[in-house]
């Protein structure tokens, strides 16, 4: 028994000769996969998905600014009215993307809201989060919409 347990014991203290290496600098990590963002406006069609050119991939919180930015000299339109103020605080639960929005209710019609929640949606996505993940838009003064939890209706 004991003939057989050493050449066992001398096989797992000696390893299967692969040595340790040090560590190698593999340079910068990736900041993104996109060179761009994917925001949501409309045409006569409905909702159209619109890449902006940004030279990263963003985050959500960066998405939603760029959309109430506006459409700028595109063919598109915004459902959204023009506001100073751009930027979105973006808390994400497991299931929900909470954005907070310099908006009312009035600020934006039901096609205003689509463009919003798409535009959070497809960014989280490509960040790698849950395509089932709903998105909840919480206005400066309270409304019953704030409590919605929303899906894009193009990708229902």
């Amino acid at each position: 028994m004991v003939c057989v347990l050493v050449p066992v014991l001398l096989a797992a203290v000696m390893g299967c000769g692969v040595r340790p290496s040090g560590v190698s600098d593999a340079g910068e990590a990736p900041t993104g996969v996109a060179p761009g963002m994917t925001l949501y406006f409309v045409d006569e069609d409905g909702l159209r998905p619109q890449f902006r050119r940004t030279e990263r991939l963003g985050t959500v919180s960066d998405a939603v600014s760029l959309l109430l930015s506006g459409p700028g000299d595109s063919e598109v339109r915004t459902e959204i009215a023009p506001t100073p103020v751009t930027s979105v605080e973006v808390t994400t639960h497991p299931e929900t993307i909470e954005l907070r929005v310099p908006l009312d209710i009035e600020d934006v019609t039901p096609l205003g809201i689509d463009q919003i929640v798409c535009t959070a949606r497809t960014s989280h996505v490509q960040n790698g989060g849950s395509d089932r993940t709903r998105v909840r838009i919480r206005f400066v003064q309270f409304t019953p919409e704030s409590e919605v939890h929303r899906t894009c209706p193009l990708y229902e």
